[in-house]
């Protein structure tokens, strides 16, 4: 099929299409008069690519465990892998931001809870040097990791 037509069927512009070619993601093979002529399983690659790239993954990610255009089939175990690996990725990066969250929790305690009488400046200091001191309390912390 012509880009016109895989970029109708994929609802994505031609000079994406090309871009996904140019990255080695997919393949065209070029007629006489210079038109590019994909393959039919062309859509279900960008598909898949698209969907890949929604879930996280890079295009050199997807290039791995994507059939290399020369040989038939699927990579199996990259595919895993690589499912695998970014699912721990996701979950890393969750731990990483509950506790950063939990840590902004207790800032914005630590400022709501300004001392009767402190003006901004003062609540500042108080609450940096709190920070510094790395006063942050286990129970302040576990109350927030249900929110």
């Amino acid at each position: 099929m012509k880009i016109g037509e895989l970029a109708q069927r994929t609802n994505l512009a031609p000079s994406r299409i090309r871009f996904y070619e140019a990255s080695g993601l997919i393949a065209a093979q070029r007629h006489a008069n210079g038109y590019r002529h994909y393959p039919a399983h062309a859509v279900h690659t960008l598909e898949i690519i698209l969907n890949a790239q929604r879930a996280g993954f890079s295009l050199e990610e997807i290039r791995r465990f994507l059939p290399d255009n020369n040989e038939a089939g699927w990579k199996h175990d990259e595919i895993l892998g690589s499912l695998q690996r970014k699912v721990a990725e996701i979950e890393a990066m969750q731990e990483r931001l509950a506790q950063n969250k939990a840590r902004l929790l207790e800032i914005i305690t630590n400022i709501e809870n300004r001392p009767e009488g402190m003006g901004c400046d003062g609540n500042a200091e108080r609450v940096l040097a709190q920070m510094r001191e790395g006063t942050c309390s286990e129970a302040q912390a576990g109350q927030h990791e249900g929110k």
